[in-house]
């Protein structure tokens, strides 16, 4: 399974060009539980906000680039290959933008908090609504003068 697991304002915004622009601690602790299990895999815009791999084990980096990478990542050159290659297993898409638009056509999942705020980003989610279902929601969640919901989308077949 193939999922993408992403916080989007309500204009499908993921970052500004200075980061995340919500604190939201709930939303953190939810990332972290649901990419508990799983591989790890991230753009190179997401590789350089961590200084050291999630959960303790490999994490793998789409990218381009042949510089090396900092200890416990390892860099993936062709996407769709290594997406292949896992089919088997769960992988955990966690962004940034760029890898979520190249690779949307694969997922089969997306876990999304929906923020109900515009936060005037200039990285988005792309659109997502006419192939994934809403199949769970929680309840509105206020935190930090945020409400927001953690969203479950799957793919229609």
């Amino acid at each position: 399974m193939i999922r993408c697991i992403a916080a989007i304002d309500e204009n499908r915004g993921l970052a500004t060009d200075d980061g995340i622009p919500w604190d939201l601690p709930t939303d953190k602790q939810y990332f972290r539980d649901q990419t508990r299990e799983g591989i790890i895999l991230m753009g190179m815009g997401t590789y350089r906000e961590f200084q050291e791999p999630m959960h303790g084990r490999t994490n793998y980096v789409a990218t381009s680039r042949t510089e090396p990478l900092r200890d416990g990542f390892v860099a993936v050159h062709d996407v769709p290959a290594f997406l292949a290659q896992h089919a088997d297993e769960t992988i955990q898409n966690i962004g940034g933008a760029g890898l979520f638009v190249s690779t949307l056509d694969f997922a089969d999942e997306l876990l999304l908090t929906q923020i109900q705020a515009d936060f005037h980003c200039t990285k988005f989610f792309p659109e997502y609504t006419q192939d994934f279902t809403l199949i769970q929601e929680s309840d509105p969640i206020t935190e930090n003068g945020v409400t927001f919901h953690f969203q479950t989308w799957r793919r229609v077949r």
